[in-house]
């Protein structure tokens, strides 16, 4: 059976790039969206209160965590994903 070509070939440097920065847009929201949701559970568990307007205690560095996180593994993975051969 003859391979198909246009599964074979690998998407362009552009193509990958333009996936890795909209993803890491993506995962930087996502990733400190659900930060600041764990940080609400972990907050409320240990009993602490926010300051009324807050959503949680400590919730900047579970953001900030989170944010890191989401820049980091979603376009790997995205990238990954795309870089894949197909069988």
């Amino acid at each position: 059976m003859a391979e198909d070509p246009a599964e074979t070939t690998r998407p362009s440097i552009g193509a990958l790039v333009g996936a890795g920065c909209f993803s890491a847009i993506a995962g930087f929201f996502g990733g400190g969206m659900i930060m600041v949701l764990v940080a609400k559970f972990v907050g409320s568990y240990q009993g602490c209160k926010p300051i009324e307007e807050i959503p949680a205690c400590n919730w900047g560095s579970y953001a900030l965590v989170g944010m890191i996180a989401g820049v980091v593994i979603v376009p790997l993975v995205s990238i990954i994903r795309l870089t894949r051969r197909r069988s």
